[in-house]
């Protein structure tokens, strides 16, 4: 199926979001109630702080 036209992709997108909740509603899921996940970016500025204490703690066990 071809999706063309601003107003098709549209309905097309709010027709796939509707499934999907229905779908999930189903199974008991509601995405509201899911609890937050962690910032991504907050995620990566403690996996490279952890990354920088290594590498430090690695120089000094070497002198």
């Amino acid at each position: 199926m071809l999706l063309k036209g601003e107003q098709f992709v549209s309905k097309e997108h709010v027709d796939n979001n509707l499934a999907v909740r229905k779908m999930l509603k189903e199974r008991g899921v509601l995405p509201e109630q899911l609890p937050a996940a962690e910032d991504v970016k907050k995620v990566q500025r403690k996996l490279e702080s952890d990354e920088k204490k290594i590498l430090r703690e690695m120089k000094k066990k070497k002198s």
